[in-house]
């Protein structure tokens, strides 16, 4: 059976490349993998839904909300507050 969601990315190691992907069913753990994989610099080179790579302007979308994951979890660690006051204070996702 195929995977709703795709990721194809790469590793930097040691002036090259390594290739990899990643699969799920669950559309907030594909938010959630890209959002790690953003956090640790890995080359995310497509995310591709039922087997079609994902049209640019949908990509761009996933890639936006994964970085407001990563940019609220670092907020709510850093200052000691909770999801949904950073999302009131500084409009990342909740």
């Amino acid at each position: 059976m195929l995977a709703k969601y795709k990721i194809e990315y790469a590793i930097p190691f040691h002036n090259h490349d390594q290739p990899h992907h990643y699969t799920t069913n669950d559309p907030v753990t594909c938010e959630e993998t890209l959002a790690k994989m953003l956090e640790h610099g890995f080359k995310i080179k497509a995310v591709l839904h039922e087997g079609v790579e994902l049209p640019r302007n949908e990509f761009d979308h996933l890639i936006k909300t994964a970085a407001g994951m990563l940019a609220s979890n670092h907020i709510c660690r850093s200052l000691g507050i909770d999801k949904v006051e950073a999302s009131h204070r500084f409009g990342v996702p909740a």
